[in-house]
Order: C-alpha cells, then structure tokens, then sequence
C-alpha cells in the first residue's frame, strides 16, 4: 500500500506527519511511502532529507492518491473531498468535538483512525500522539513564559543583594503539566502544582514540585481513564479560593486542566487576574478550547491594565518543530506497526483489540464512534468480596499463631542453651539473641526501597569478624584452624562484596 504524506494546509502550521527517519521505517514495514514536495521544509525536513533516504518526494495530487494520507491536523472539507473511496485517513480529529467531520468522511466513503483517540492503557503510549506533543507543549510554555516574565527563575545571592526565586503554579498535573513542572524546577523556580486527581500528587513532588493538598474527601473518586473529570460543585467551591490564592501568590501561572469532550473549565477568574502583581504571567495551553483563564484569546498575547500578561498561544508544540514532528512520526510508526502484523504493507484493522477499535472512528464510510469503554490502569479495581475471604482471614490467623508459637519454642531453646552452657558462654549467647532482636526490628522498619545500600555496607561492616577468625587461625588444632581459615575467607568476601555494591550504587548518581 502507499501511505501519503501531504504539506499541512493550517496557517501557520510548522509540523508534518513523517520525517527522513520516520518514513524510512514505514518502509521497512513494507509500504510505499510519498512526501509531497515542501511539507516537511519548517521542521528541518526539506526534500532533500526525504530523497537521500530513499523516500519519494512528489505533488500533492499525487499523494492524495494514496491509499493511506497521514496527516498532523484533521483534514478539510477540501481535503475530505480529494480522498479516494476506501482510502485510509490518519491524523488528529477530535472526534468527540467534531461531529460534522465525521459525517463529511462517512460521506466520502473512507476509513478515518483519529490518533487523538489512543486509548490511555500501558500498551498504547507508543502510540499516544497526544503525550507526546504535549510534553513539548509543556517545556515550551515555561521558556514562553521566562521570555514574558523578562527576569531570571532562580535566585541569586549576589554583592548588590539578594534575587528571590519566581514562583510558578501549575495547574493540572497531566502529561504537559508534568513537563512545565519538569522544565520550570530545572530552572530554578520555586513550583506549587494542583490536579483534581490526588492520586497524582507523588509525581508531581518526583519533579521538584509541592503539591497543594485540599480536602480529599472531595476529590476520592480516581480517574477510570487517565484524564481529569468535570469537578462537581463542592468541588469548585473548594478549589476556587485556593486557585485565588495561589495565583495572586504566582509570578507564573501555567494552567492545562482539559476534559475529553467539553470545553476548557474557567478556573482563574477576571478578579484574581486583576489582584496578580503587576509582571506576573498567565500561559494557558488550554486555550484551544476556551481557556482556563476569564481574559484569555486564542494564539493572542494580551496584557491587562494591571500588567499581567496571558499568552494563548496554541502552537507550542509546533515551536519546537523539528523535534515535535520526529515525535509525532515514532507515533505513527509504532501505531502502523501495530496495524501491520505480517509486515507486509498491508494495514489490517481488528476491532478485537481495543486500540484499533478506539482510535477508528469511521469504517469504509460506517459510524464506528464512539468505541467501547475501556478499564485502564489509571483506574484501580474494586476488591470483589469472595466467599473465600473468610477462609484467607482464617488463614492469616493461624500464620500470626504459628510465628508467636515458633518465637516461644526459639527462647525456650534458647534459655535451655543457657542453663547447660558454661558461664563463659552464658553471656555470649545472650549477647546473640539480643543482636537478633535488635537486628530484627532495626531492618525491619527500613524501606524496601533501601534495603540493597543498607545491606552493602552493614555486610562489610558485620565482617569484623574476621578479627575473631585471625586470633583463631593460628591454633594448634587442625578443626578451629580450618573453621578460622573458612571465617577469614567469607567474612573477606563480605568485606569485598559489601563496598563493591556500595561502590557500584553511588557510580549511579554521579555524573560522567
């Protein structure tokens, strides 16, 4: 099959839907693969990138010809109508939004496979055009914002004073929300971040930010999709002081808050816009869809009367062309290698597996959407209750007795050794149950996460025993002086061993 990939019609628009590399490995799949002349020229793809790595560079009637068109953008009214009747579009179409886009393909006879619509389960982030786009979207609002900001984000001790870091609020803690957080601690600021998801909130704090903590109560039901919920109406009075508060207190506010569907929620107000300090900057990716904040308008920068500028822009992936673009083919590829099993050139849908059947909207002109929900891991399962719960219970019981039973065996043990021991050894013996005990308590309330650079050095340093073997070593007796040359041996090789592991984890955190 030949896949066609046509220039972008979107004014303005910077990206294209396979690169050198990309289109290359579409061919590795098997198919002819066309890249109108020009479509790749301003994400540093000219044509001559194409032809060097074999890839056909032609007109754009003839690949509109194709049987697959990959596209960035949905396609026109215009470009519906150039498609040929069976063919296969592939491109971003917010199907959920665009009704009479789909009605337009069901016309023409086609077969549309919305990448936007990737469903978010573990095996379909390969595919996820929309992560990958928005983790750049996410960078490139914090280096949008630095350059309206106009000073520096971290602080400065210097001889004419001292320079406070800024202060930067994110709100939402998505895929772009994470990158901005990501971005905006590696420069320095100081970032606070909110989501109505607080199942999220480890992660914001794994990217150098603190997160804000409302009541939970009001936000305990988890996302059973990966994407933010609308917020009921406690839910929107609790948040809006704590938006009020946390703005007022920003030099940048960063909002992303999207729900699937509907339009961008409003969460900054015209009055906390008009209470921010005068520099201070609003940089809403949501603006595609309305906007989080009142005063926001679309690819516009406006500053109010207060000096707070909002920055609307919804390119900013398109900024980094190059690299969004190169992005966004891996997408298609590991999308068509998925598409392909035999590796042939030939795209097989099977509407048995749930990414297939969730990105395809409409099939050889038929109505396929919305697709079937479907559970993903950002949902956690609900315990069924099973009759053998009661059995387990039992079970956990007799567990607890048999370990207080075998504790009560081991002192009477060992309180027997004692009794029959010679006084010598008497308080040696006492001396190893209590190092047990302690031992025991000690590594037990240690985090799994620590127990290998606990281990390494406490083995290392556990070998002082071989100070005790050497005494021994030079016995007249051949049995304690073969014991003491097997103690010199292992507790050598525990030395050895504990530092080189030490050794080898702290190689992990230094820089090369």
């Amino acid at each position: 099959m030949l896949i066609g990939v046509p220039r972008e019609s979107k004014p303005g628009e910077t990206l294209v839907a396979a690169t050198a590399k990309t289109a290359t490995q579409l061919i590795d799949l098997g198919y002819d693969v066309i890249v109108e002349s020009g479509a790749g020229e301003a994400a540093d793809q000219p044509d001559s990138a194409f032809v060097d790595a074999g890839v056909r560079v032609g007109a754009a009637r003839e690949v509109w010809a194709a049987d697959v068109v990959v596209k960035v953008n949905a396609p026109t009214e215009e470009e519906v109508g150039r498609l040929c009747r069976g063919a296969i579009i592939v491109s971003m179409m917010a199907p959920a939004r665009s009704p009479e886009l789909l009605k337009r393909l069901q016309a023409a006879g086609v077969t549309a496979l919305a990448v936007d619509a990737v469903p978010r389960i573990s095996r379909a982030q390969s595919m996820d055009v929309l992560s990958s786009m928005a983790n750049v979207a996410g960078y490139r609002a914090v280096v949008e914002a630095a350059h309206a900001f106009g000073r520096m984000f971290t602080g400065q001790v210097t001889a004419a004073g001292k320079v406070p870091p800024a202060r930067v609020f994110v709100v939402g803690a998505g895929v772009a929300g994470l990158a901005a957080i990501g971005a905006a601690s590696a420069m320095g600021a100081v970032v606070r971040a909110f989501d109505v998801r607080p199942e999220v909130a480890e992660q914001v704090e794994s990217m150098g930010a603190q997160f804000v903590h409302l009541d939970e109560s009001l936000f305990a039901e988890k996302s059973s999709d990966g994407y933010a919920k609308e917020m009921t109406t406690e839910q929107r009075a609790a948040t809006a002081a704590m938006y009020d508060e946390e703005a007022r207190a920003a030099d940048i506010v960063i909002t992303t808050a999207l729900i699937p569907g509907r339009p961008a929620p409003k969460l900054i107000g015209a009055e906390t816009i008009a209470g921010m300090r005068n520099g201070s900057v609003i940089v809403d990716m949501a603006a595609a869809n309305g906007g989080n904040a009142a005063l926001t308008e679309t690819d516009q920068r406006v500053v109010t009367e207060n000096g707070v500028t909002i920055l609307g822009y919804t390119d900013l992936a398109g900024r980094l062309a190059a690299q969004t673009s190169q992005l966004y083919g891996t997408n298609i590829v590991n999308l068509f290698k998925l598409l392909t099993p035999g590796k042939d050139g030939v795209v097989v849908l099977d509407f048995d597996d749930v990414v297939q059947r969730g990105i395809t909207v409409v099939h050889e002109g038929e109505s396929t959407w919305p697709p079937p929900a479907v559970q993903v891991s950002a949902a956690p399962r609900t315990p069924i209750p099973t009759s053998g719960s009661a059995a387990k219970e039992e079970s956990r019981r007799l567990t607890e007795q048999g370990r207080v039973l075998a504790v009560a065996v081991s002192a009477a043990v060992l309180f027997g050794l004692v009794a029959i021991s010679p006084a010598a050894l008497q308080g040696h013996l006492v001396v190893l149950a209590l190092a047990v005990v302690v031992g025991f308590y000690v590594i037990g309330n240690v985090h799994h996460a620590l127990h290998t650079p606990l281990m390494s050095v406490t083995n290392a340093i556990s070998s002082i025993i071989i100070v005790g073997a050497l005494l021994q070593i030079g016995s007249d007796d051949a049995v304690i002086s073969t014991m003491s040359f097997m103690a010199v041996l292992l507790a050598s090789i525990n030395i050895f061993g504990g530092f080189a592991v030490t050794r080898r984890m702290l190689a992990m955190f230094s820089r090369s």
